[in-house]
């Protein structure tokens, strides 16, 4: 039955039964018919019948909940008895908000030198795709903001705080001026990121609390496309202050703290709370906890800040 389960959750994911088989490493009869006998064997149907897949019954869906969490299970299994063996091992499932992105390298630079034969994988995804993955066993671990908006069912492990800069063309700056109300960033052309993404809505936020309503004249998904956009003039854009650590410092921009509110959010490590923690999620987050690893993006942080200051 567990290689059904497999192939159920296969299912799930590509949403197409060749597809499925293909990540399967099986034909779609051998895939199609393992499922009709997963039906038979359950006395329920799984699957909406049709001329192609058409999505799971409410039965089915139960099942897929089953069946992700009991796959789940004996992925952990491997990795405790893995590690018994000679050492944790595996495939590491990380994701991390756009924003937060580059502070991953940091945290992953320590695991792999405390964990060499653990491979990652990376991916960027908005912050309720990470609770859903989460939920569904899809991930890891992943790097998001701790306190804006409620997590439920994880542990967290802070990483570092957030802030938010304005990023302009230096031409449309007063000389001298060293941060901006968000009241007065309002005032400008600005760029920001779409509403799906949780840093627009935590700057909107802060816009209301400066009694503020803005409309952007761009909106992106895109966290670099907002640095082009300021670079070449289109708009200001409202940035977090971790873009600036992988985008080069460049002399006709400045980057404003932005105040009044003064905001900061927590950033951190985030992983399923089960009992007993997935091996991988487990010794990621021992890492995470370190405070070296933590200095490091901190003074990542302040370095930039400090050649961004140099700079004007």
């Amino acid at each position: 039955m567990f290689r059904k389960f497999v192939y159920l959750l296969a299912l799930a994911r590509e949403g197409h039964f060749g597809r499925a088989a293909e990540a399967c490493h099986v034909s779609q009869p051998t895939l199609s018919n393992a499922i009709r006998q997963l039906e038979e064997e359950l006395q329920v149907p799984i699957v909406e019948r049709g001329q192609k897949f058409a999505g799971f019954t409410p039965e089915g869906r139960k099942v897929l909940e089953y069946a992700r969490r009991i796959v789940a299970e004996r992925d952990g299994l491997r990795q405790e008895l893995a590690a018994l063996a000679g050492g944790v091992s595996g495939s590491l499932r990380i994701a991390a908000i756009p924003t937060a992105l580059p502070a991953v390298p940091h945290l992953l630079a320590t695991f792999g030198e405390r964990y060499p034969a653990i491979r990652s994988c990376i991916r960027s995804t908005s912050s309720r795709e990470i609770q859903r993955d989460l939920d569904e066993f899809e991930l890891d671990a992943a790097v998001t903001y701790l306190d804006n908006e409620p997590l439920n069912r994880v542990r967290t492990v802070p990483l570092y705080s957030e802030r938010y800069l304005l990023l302009t063309r230096r031409t449309d700056v007063a000389p001298g001026t060293t941060a901006l109300p968000w009241a007065r960033a309002a005032e400008r052309r600005l760029c920001l990121l779409t509403p799906d993404m949780q840093n627009r809505r935590i700057a909107d936020a802060a816009f209301r609390m400066a009694d503020c309503a803005v409309t952007p004249m761009v909106e992106t998904n895109s966290i670099s496309t907002l640095y082009t956009l300021a670079l070449v003039g289109v708009g200001a854009s409202v940035v977090p202050g971790q873009l600036l650590t992988q985008m080069p410092i460049h002399p006709d921009l400045v980057a404003l703290p932005l105040t009044e509110p003064d905001l900061t959010y927590a950033v951190g490590l985030v992983y399923a709370d089960r009992d007993p923690p997935a091996p991988l999620a487990r010794a990621l987050a021992a890492v995470a906890a370190d405070s070296a690893v933590s200095g490091r993006i901190a003074n990542a942080m302040a370095d930039t800040l400090a050649a961004w200051r140099g700079g004007q």
